[in-house]
């Protein structure tokens, strides 16, 4: 049985859980990009993050996002994990590994990539600092606050 290249979860995420779906003997290029949690947005000192997710719609999002990958750069191997719940500063939120024959294709998909989830997959994060907290909606901060299940479609 084929491997799922596309997942959410709750556990920690490992580089190398990812990156092995994605290595192959075609591929002269491996990009792995990694999200983490940075200590500092916009001036104020983060805690920690919480995401949530509507994972079942998000886990399709993120496959649609590996199919359009396929469909630009057809020789690429993508692999994507997206972590939700707490998240402590420095732990991983994201990974992104991307095979090519030639490296300027896995940095082109991956970044496609990351753009892509940020615009697409629902997936939202609260943000914890030290004078409060804050819905920030989805990844690209354009739409505040946490929209019902219903509202996806």
């Amino acid at each position: 049985m084929m491997e799922q290249r596309c997942w959410i979860t709750t556990e920690p995420l490992e580089i190398e859980e990812v990156t092995k779906r994605v290595i192959r003997r075609e591929a002269g290029a491996v990009n792995t990009f990694i999200g983490t949690v940075r200590e500092f947005t916009k001036g104020k000192r983060t805690l920690f993050l919480q995401y949530e997710t509507y994972k079942e719609m998000a886990e399709k999002k993120l496959e649609q996002i590996a199919m359009e990958i396929d469909q630009q750069w057809p020789s690429a191997e993508v692999a994507i994990s997206h972590r939700i719940g707490r998240l402590e500063v420095t732990d991983i939120a994201v990974i992104i590994a991307v095979s090519t024959p030639h490296r300027n294709d896995s940095y082109e998909a991956s970044r496609y990539a990351i753009e892509r989830i940020k615009e697409i997959v629902p997936i939202w994060k609260k943000e914890h600092w030290e004078d409060g907290e804050e819905w920030i909606g989805d990844q690209k901060e354009i739409r505040p606050g946490v929209p019902l299940k219903e509202e996806i479609k």
